[in-house]
């Protein structure tokens, strides 16, 4: 029967040549004359297993070469515009990151330089996004903004907690609660699951920009609201939630009711944007209503995965209680992260790029990864094909551009902020005229030409819209940018012909992921019911 169901795994193990048996041992139950050194005939050709540990191992070069070739089976990072992960950085960088690999952060005492370095960091951040006073700053590495947003929440659900303490009230009925955007990253809406506070998802719309509305948002706060998250950047389409409207508001509101309501910045992405590409917009401490800021060093922070960073506008802000005195290595040390060890590497790179760049060289990757994002966008709303949802290619209002003037074209400044990211999707007039088309089928083809392209639904209110996402990086150069856009029309314009045999794919959108094993190994209904961000079930 043609129909029936057929396990890969099965095949490939029935379909194995049959071994001619010798004699095993009574313990590893292998042939106790062979070792296991496989990697095609030059080494023997005994198979590994994939989920237990091999009862003998093979020589370094061997496993290396296994290893290397299953991962040439993954997506170029170069052209992975999903992420906003940064994957390239100079020569020099990854040799001090190489000569530093086996460093752990937390060994203060051991590594006191590589302490000091982490030390400059965090002054430099809180100088870069003006702290009150960088000598009362205070802050820490993480291992991404995931980990930076779990501790900047939990400092403010303890100082409402004291205050709620203080006033002899309840920290228990009803319980605090923290006001996020719909459109809010999963590593928010974990904060608020993983520490027991309640979760106000303000709803989204095309005229608050697919982003936080703090007119909305304001519904949502109370006495028991511990912070609001706004998100310097969001993740769907790159647009700054607007920090400044939030915190005025708020303000109002604390001269109204007596109650004071912070905010997290979450700048994951846009706290290395905003300072070097739109410097007069007021998001950081500028404003006191900001009491922390967090950001990813891997993102447009320019280094490898596993570095992020939190900053708090003082002291006060970050309650005693969540630092560890630790004795630990004979020395004393201090700790408030989630993580105890880490590497140190990242952070080394993270200031490497401090030195090496600084602000003039920032500025510079900033104003190019814009520019890029500006060229792609504008070439694809000239396609006809596509509508553009993103918004940094559209000048401010009254801004008319003329290049060699004060108003250069090129200038970041006279363009509506945001992230380097382009979300876009098919246009109205498109899919009258193609109803047939679906617009996932844009990503599947992208691939196959080796671009990773995510095509994935808008936040809750807006999750009948599909877009496709984009994210320009450093590496993203206009040479790519060309490619890609040619790549875009050339699958648009085959989907377009009758006679193309990319039409097949009617047959993907009706079989695509049905017999899709799901390496998780969590069962279906595992997992809570979805909520609409980012934290959909497994």
């Amino acid at each position: 029967m043609l129909s029936k169901h057929i396990n890969p795994s099965s095949l490939i193990h029935e379909s194995k040549d049959k071994p001619n048996h010798h004699r095993h041992h009574h313990l590893t139950g292998t042939a106790s004359e062979f070792i296991s050194h496989p990697y095609g005939a030059r080494y023997g050709i005994t198979s590994i297993p994939k989920y237990h540990i091999p009862s003998k191992g093979a020589d370094a070069q061997t496993a290396y070469q296994l290893i290397h070739d299953e991962l040439t089976l993954d997506g170029s990072p170069s052209l992975n515009l999903a992420s906003f992960v940064q994957t390239w950085m100079p020569e020099p960088a990854n040799k001090l990151m190489m000569e530093n690999i086996s460093k752990n952060l937390i060994d203060q005492d051991e590594y006191p330089m590589t302490q000091e370095i982490h030390t400059r960091c965090v002054s430099i951040l809180a100088d870069l996004w003006h702290a009150p006073s960088t000598q009362q700053a205070i802050g820490t590495a993480t291992t991404g903004s995931s980990e930076a947003i779990q501790l900047g929440g939990l400092a403010m659900k303890r100082l409402w907690q004291e205050r709620r303490k203080a006033e002899g009230k309840s920290i228990h009925e009803p319980g605090p609660n923290i006001v996020m955007g719909a459109n809010a990253q999963v590593a928010l809406e974990k904060f608020a699951r993983y520490f027991e506070v309640e979760c106000r998802l303000v709803p989204v719309s095309v005229e608050s920009k697919y982003r936080l509305d703090p007119k909305k948002a304001m519904e949502f706060v109370d006495e028991n609201t511990i912070g609001v998250y706004v998100i310097l950047g969001s993740t769907y389409t790159g647009h700054y939630e607007p920090v400044k409207e939030m915190s005025d508001l708020l303000d109002e509101y604390e001269k109204n009711t007596g109650i004071s309501v912070p905010i997290h910045v979450d700048g994951a992405s846009g706290a290395f944007v905003a300072p070097f590409a739109h410097p007069t917009l007021l998001w950081d401490f500028k404003l006191p209503r900001v009491v922390s800021i967090n950001t990813s060093g891997h993102k447009f922070g320019l280094a490898y995965v596993g570095v992020g960073w939190v900053v708090w506008r003082s002291k006060k802000y970050l309650p005693k209680d969540l630092i560890f005195e630790l004795h630990y290595l004979g020395s004393v040390e201090y700790s408030f992260s989630l993580n105890f060890s880490r590497p140190a590497a990242p952070i080394i790179a993270q200031y490497f790029n401090f030195v090496h760049l600084g602000f003039e060289g920032y500025r510079a990757v900033a104003k190019d990864d814009l520019k890029n994002a500006r060229l792609l966008s504008r070439a694809l709303e000239k396609s006809g094909w596509y509508t553009v949802l993103s918004d940094i290619h559209r000048p401010k209002d009254g801004e008319i551009l003329h290049k060699g003037t004060r108003n250069d074209e090129e200038n970041p400044e006279h363009y509506e902020e945001g992230l380097p990211v382009i979300a876009f999707r098919l246009s109205d007039s498109f899919r009258e005229s193609y109803p047939d088309i679906q617009q996932k089928w844009i990503q599947i083809l992208l691939r196959s030409k080796g671009w990773i392209v995510p095509n994935y639904e808008l936040a809750p209110d807006l999750d009948q819209v599909e877009i496709l996402r984009v994210v320009v990086k450093e590496n993203m150069t206009e040479v790519l940018v060309d490619r890609l856009l040619e790549d875009i029309v050339e699958v648009t314009q085959d989907l377009i012909k009758q006679d193309s045999p990319t039409n097949a794919l009617t047959l993907l959108g009706k079989h695509g992921n049905q017999n899709r094993k799901n390496v998780s190994k969590l069962d279906e209904g595992s997992a809570p019911e979805y909520s609409g961000t980012y934290a959909k079930p497994c």
